[in-house]
């Protein structure tokens, strides 16, 4: 086991940990949470020996072999496959022990190497680094390809499967998520669920730990606090210790009361039946760690639109991708990623967007933005459309050298000249204040941008959003370097504002508190995806065994093993008949009475819920032949007109779905 008694750790001046004491045992997958800062990255520097400590007793066992992702960028001609196969030190030292054998011409000592090379595994070792580098994205095109040929996110994929490829007692993951997309994510959730080993992960996806990890450890005021369960119970636990310090609880009541009152506003403006119940869980768990959201130091909210055109854009057979480079030959052609798009984005839509990396996900939001060009098609914006854009690279409108105030100040010079301010405040020390709603106060407003870490750069992108008081927002990614706290308070935001959004984001928790609808982006196109998150899921799981099957047959290779594979014992035919023949009629009696007894209390209920779905299928119908019209007509009166039936149709579709979740609800009372 890992152990740490009354640990002293300081970076420099800081101290980091403080007679800190926590115990790790063998197996165990142990998510490592706490604020930017507070010293998670610098304990796994003492874990793997970059760091000591400078006081009390730590104990890791020395034969423990352990692995972790890489920071560096790999710079190698190597292939992606032999790469990661390098990963695997084991078989490293085996195949080095194997030509050093050759190189002795000892007999003896070669058939000991050559065993020895075969146990390490090296009889499989193209075929499981090929599954994880399929796991993680890549196409079966590339296994083959320089790792330099790749650009740097994917180069940090392969530093992971490097990483999982290697033999382990101990892993420590730092930030895994942040390079990868939600299909990537799902797959590396069910790998690490496999891992047999004793794992410390730090990562701001609260989803993705409480997917992996069964032990919670928190760091704050130096000091080391160990919870069993995962993110979720850790907050249950937490939010009940707080609620007990009734001085600090008197305080946050005024925030909880804002919480409740959001609450209770949104549970009920789902769009579709089947998001309603991933999004009334979220705001349920909200309103169950109410205490522990209200401590965040962080919140904000968009303002209302000044007003909401509907629709807010129409796009009619558009096609999307990126022209020809400059220096490229006369005639040719432009890249097309995404096409023959008719679609509307009306007022309050809140959209997901699904599909693999590559599809186009962020190609359709910068030319919503305006960033790119349609290739081709129509592109028909609302009357005051007012756009905010959140890039997945939110450098591409910051500058390094200047600091946030000149940021706002250059926002408020070029809005202005665009015509579009609307009782925005932009007195320099109006905006001084605003910045300090962000926590950029003090000497933070003449900070340069290029010192500031991701989260604090992120900040100041929302911010310069919110300012704009846009009626569409457009986030790409947006939660990429975001703390727990931070995402908790984005979320809450996007809840409350009253246009639309369209939303990419692999992080799961964000997608279903805010997102009614999603749309699939995939193989050239868009169609709206007909299910919720869990259902996605399922779809990713399943492609990524198609995918290892075909990386199975590429390889030609019968002995790679399944690392999913189950064995499921068929029961003993005597036993089974025993367990039957113990039932006795009596009981069988009082379970039909019982089934017969929620029959009857539950008809009316249900009677009325296929009335509810009859009507909801009706005006989900109408809905649809409205959107289609709306991208084949240019009429500015039929435009309005549909328009205004459609925001009738959300209107009463959000009554009968509140309905719908009070019956539902109702019936799975009767039923327990």
């Amino acid at each position: 086991m890992i152990t740490l008694k009354n640990v002293v750790l300081r970076r420099g001046a800081k101290v980091i940990l403080d007679s800190a004491s926590v115990t790790l045992n063998p197996g165990e997958k142990i998510g490592l949470v706490g604020r930017n800062g507070a010293g998670k990255s610098s304990l796994f520097a003492m874990l793997n020996g970059t760091l000591h400590e400078d006081g009390g007793e730590y104990y890791i066992p020395a034969q423990w072999k352990m692995a972790q992702v890489a920071q560096d960028m790999p710079e190698t001609e190597q292939s992606a496959t032999n790469y990661v196969i390098e990963g695997d030190v084991v078989l490293l030292a085996a195949q080095t022990e194997v030509d050093a054998a050759e190189a002795s011409g000892d007999g003896d000592r070669m058939a000991h190497a050559y065993m020895d090379l075969y146990d390490s595994g090296a009889h499989d070792a193209q075929a499981r680094a090929q599954a994880l580098i399929l796991g993680l994205g890549f196409k079966l095109s590339e296994l083959d390809n320089p790792v330099n040929s790749f650009s740097g996110g994917w180069r940090m994929r392969l530093q992971l499967a490097r990483a999982l490829m290697c033999p382990s007692d101990l892993l420590l993951l730092d930030e895994p998520t942040n390079h990868l997309d939600l299909d990537a994510l799902v797959w590396l959730e069910a790998w690490l669920k496999r891992y047999q080993g004793t794992m410390l992960v730090i990562s701001h996806d609260r989803e993705f730990l409480d997917a992996v990890t069964d032990v919670t450890v928190h760091i704050e005021s130096a000091k080391l606090t160990r919870y069993g369960g995962n993110y979720s119970k850790f907050e249950d636990l937490r939010a009940e210790q707080m609620a007990l310090q009734q001085g600090a609880f008197n305080k946050q009541q005024d925030k909880i009361a804002h919480l409740q009152k959001f609450i209770a506003r949104f549970k009920a403006k789902a769009s579709k039946a089947k998001q309603a119940q991933s999004r009334v869980k979220a705001l349920d768990r909200m309103e169950k760690i109410a205490p522990l959201l209200a401590e965040a130091d962080f919140t904000f909210e968009f303002k209302e639109p000044a007003n909401l055109p509907n629709p807010m854009l129409s796009m009619q057979n558009a096609y999307f991708g990126y022209p020809a480079p400059e220096d490229a030959a006369e005639g040719t052609p432009p890249t097309v990623i995404v096409q023959n798009v008719s679609k509307s984005v009306l007022a309050g839509q809140r959209i997901g967007l699904l599909g693999a990396n590559g599809q186009g996900k962020s190609t359709l939001v910068k030319t919503v933005a305006r960033a790119l060009a349609p290739i081709s098609g129509d592109m028909t914006e609302g009357k005051g459309l007012n756009i905010g854009y959140f890039a997945q690279q939110e450098l591409d409108v910051l500058r390094l050298g200047d600091n946030p105030l000149e940021h706002m100040i250059r926002l408020v010079k070029e809005v202005s000249a665009a015509g579009k301010i609307s009782g925005q405040q932009t007195r320099e020390q109006d905006l001084r204040s605003f910045l300090g709603n962000f926590n950029f106060g003090g000497d933070m407003v003449k900070q340069a941008v290029g010192s500031m870490s991701g989260g604090e750069k992120a900040r100041l992108v929302l911010c310069m959003i919110v300012w704009q008081r846009p009626n569409l927002l457009l986030l790409d990614e947006p939660t990429n370097h975001l703390d727990l706290a931070t995402r908790e308070a984005l979320s809450m935001a996007l809840n409350e504002f009253e246009g639309t959004v369209m939303l990419v984001s692999h992080d799961r928790a964000l997608l279903r508190a805010v997102c009614d609808e999603f749309w699939m982006v995939s193989r050239g196109g868009v169609e709206p995806f007909d299910g919720d998150l869990d259902d996605y899921q399922r779809y990713l799981l399943d492609e990524a065994k198609r995918l290892r099957e075909e990386a199975k047959k590429s390889a030609n290779n019968p002995t790679v093993p399944v690392a999913d594979k189950t064995v499921n014992a068929s029961p003993d035919p005597a036993s089974a008949k025993g367990i039957s023949d113990a039932k006795n009629s009596s009981s069988k009696k009082d379970d039909a009475q019982r089934r017969q007894q929620q029959s009857d209390a539950t008809k009316p209920l249900r009677k009325e819920l296929d009335k509810i779905d009859l009507k909801m299928q009706s005006l989900t119908t109408e809905r649809g032949n409205l959107q289609a019209l709306l991208t084949s007509t240019s009429a500015a009166a039929e435009i309005a007109q549909t328009g205004k039936r459609l925001k009738a149709i959300e209107n009463d579709l959000g009554q009968l779905e509140e309905r719908w979740l009070e019956l539902t609800d109702q019936i799975e009372t009767v039923t327990a």
